[in-house]
């Protein structure tokens, strides 16, 4: 019910992303026909039941079809119990076809929690469900725009708890596994920075001991055990020193402290890359836009992005 379906159509209307990536979508044919229309698109749809039936060139949507909304209720732009079932069940067939190897990699499209909730959906997110259906307690988020990627000590949190949770331990066990998940990616160089969590790393402890106390006893652990990372660096700087060159990547220690950083820097190709996980998933980082569904106003960017980011990935491990 959200926009969705329209930039899922508009990122498949470029040649480019058929250049670069062999794309099966999961949906309602009946969604995407009328998405189709009101984006006056060229494509076709092929309704398959597995990506090895696909026509992967240019012009043709290949559909792997769940007709599971009641097309007389739907409504673009509603919170809708049914929708967000509807949502839920594409994203577990997705996994299903990554567990099973019949795809290499998944990127999503937004989905509204609400509406999941409404549904009876008993996770909050796309992170959470993968998480709990491909079995991995605390999958990693990293954030990629350009060659800036951020890591996420704490997401879903209030900012009280966020706080709480900066402990030594946590960074340790955060460090070590992102340092895992960029192996894996085939990304081994560069050091990894620490954010700061007090205005200038707390100045010494003048204003927050968290730095002193958690953060630098973390940081001279790891550099210990061999491996690089820094820290802590003020916030109000290391995203750009990242950007620059100087770090590989950067562990934020709460939601909007990333959040912030990549979006100002590229709202429309900040990608979240969740990893962790016996599959690779990409995704938009933006929501539903409700207001603006199904009134062809949507930019496809952003999904173009994710579907790019993904296939290099593939391809480069």
């Amino acid at each position: 019910a959200g926009i969705g379906p329209e930039i899922i159509i508009k990122a498949l209307s470029q040649q480019s992303i058929h250049n670069e990536a062999r794309v099966a979508v999961i949906g309602d044919s009946r969604i995407f026909t009328k998405a189709i229309q009101e984006s006056n698109s060229p494509l076709s749809i092929n309704c398959i039941t597995d990506p090895s039936q696909g026509i992967y060139s240019y012009g043709t949507l290949n559909l792997i079809d769940m007709p599971n909304v009641n097309m007389d209720t739907f409504m673009s732009g509603k919170v809708d119990a049914m929708c967000g079932r509807a949502a839920y069940e594409y994203i577990e067939a997705s996994i299903k076809l990554a567990m099973d190897k019949k795809v290499t990699a998944v990127a999503t499209a937004p989905i509204h929690k609400e509406a999941l909730r409404a549904a009876g959906v008993p996770y909050i997110g796309h992170t959470e469900i993968f998480g709990a259906l491909t079995g991995t307690a605390d999958p990693l988020t990293m954030f990629q725009v350009g060659a800036l990627r951020i890591f996420f000590l704490t997401r879903h949190v209030s900012l009280r708890q966020a706080c709480s949770m900066v402990t030594k331990e946590r960074i340790i066990d955060y460090v070590k596994r992102c340092s895992s998940m960029l192996a894996s990616l085939r990304l081994t160089t560069g050091t990894m920075a620490i954010a700061g969590l007090n205005p200038h790393c707390g100045d010494g402890g003048l204003f927050g001991q968290e730095e002193i106390e958690e953060i630098q006893p973390a940081v001279k652990y790891l550099q210990q055990q061999g491996i690089a990372v820094e820290g802590p660096v003020s916030a109000d700087s290391v995203f750009h020193l990242a950007h620059q060159g100087r770090y590989s990547s950067v562990l934020s220690l709460y939601h909007d402290q990333g959040h912030i950083a990549a979006k100002t820097l590229d709202f429309e190709r900040t990608i979240a890359v969740t990893g962790g996980m016996p599959i690779l998933r990409t995704s938009v980082d933006h929501g539903t836009a409700m207001d603006i569904a199904g009134k062809n106003l949507a930019s496809g960017v952003s999904m173009e992005e994710a579907i790019r980011i993904a296939a290099g990935y593939v391809q480069s491990i």
